[in-house]
């Protein structure tokens, strides 16, 4: 690798697309240039890796193959890939508009699971947009979907199966030595599992911050940021008792509960991410990036 401190940011849907606003083409372009504009400082001091999810997106596309009647609907390993390069796109477009002193370059990335993963018979990754009870219990009986809550609302969730390895690390390697700015492993990145002659696809979404902690694990990643929209992981989160957390160790967060579906992934991606290194994750606000790295801001995990 090229000189310069590696970090890693995962912008989560929620810090690209605010809960419940429309996944337009505007609004995708707008928070890409907001993501942009803070990570471009933060660019010129450390080597940028950008990841991010795809939730939203995918849930949409999904819901138009659905409403088109003439052949099969495509499978998720497509939508994935569909949505990555969408992202990606703008992403791409927004950081190089914004940053003058390298590249940037996107990447649709595929990402190994085991075809035998139990998530295949307990789907816990949410996609698409937000429903009410009875709107996501009766598109469930339409469609074959499964439904769960959400927050106050309720949304379709797929299969989440493990990454198990980063399938063009090689190649991610080589970009950032390069000196680009490389966007990749997208939503998680494309499921594909070992098959006679290769791989291929699977139907499921990978969690994007799991793949994100696999991702920097696999390059030596100094430094893995989960930027997401609150400014720091929260005990009690909601309640009149919450209470941010600041610096910490993974065995401290391990030992408190998370919810599965929003901030519990997101806990075990980072102290993976530490466990397997020894160097610093954190979990915080976009807008607090550079506060973040700098480790002023958002909720610092370091090792024991």
């Amino acid at each position: 690798m090229s000189e310069g401190p590696l970090t890693i940011v995962a912008l989560g849907g929620n810090a690209l697309l605010r809960r419940g606003q429309e996944s337009s083409a505007a609004n995708q372009h707008a928070a890409a240039r907001a993501a942009a504009r803070v990570l471009g400082p933060v660019s010129e001091r450390t080597r940028l890796v950008v990841t991010h999810g795809n939730g939203p997106q995918v849930g949409l596309l999904a819901l138009k193959e659905d409403a088109y009647a003439e052949g099969d609907p495509y499978p998720l390993d497509v939508l994935d890939a569909e949505s990555g390069g969408q992202i990606g796109y703008v992403i791409e477009l927004e950081l190089d508009n914004a940053i003058d002193h390298q590249d940037t370059v996107a990447l649709i990335t595929r990402v190994l699971v085991d075809r035998d993963d139990p998530a295949f018979g307990d789907p816990t990754k949410f996609i698409g947009p937000l429903y009410d009870e009875a709107r996501a219990k009766q598109l469930a009986a339409e469609r074959g979907w499964t439904v769960k809550p959400d927050g106050e609302s309720w949304r379709r969730v797929v299969p989440s199966p493990q990454p198990r390895e980063i399938i063009q690390l090689g190649a991610i390697a080589e970009l950032v030595e390069a000196g680009f700015l490389v966007v990749c492993v997208g939503g998680g990145g494309v499921p594909v599992v070992d098959a006679p002659g290769g791989h291929e696809g699977v139907e499921a979404v990978i969690d994007k911050d799991l793949a994100s902690s696999l991702l920097a694990v696999g390059l030596g990643a100094d430094l893995l940021v989960l930027a997401t929209d609150v400014d720091a992981v929260y005990v009690d989160y909601g309640s009149p008792e919450q209470r941010a957390i600041g610096a910490t160790t993974p065995g401290d967060l391990r030992g408190q509960q998370f919810p599965g579906g929003s901030m519990g992934p997101k806990v075990d991606a980072v102290c993976r991410f530490v466990e397997a290194t020894g160097n610093r994750g954190a979990i915080g606000s976009l807008d607090d990036l550079d506060a973040i790295v700098a480790g002023e801001a958002g909720t610092q995990v370091g090792p024991a």
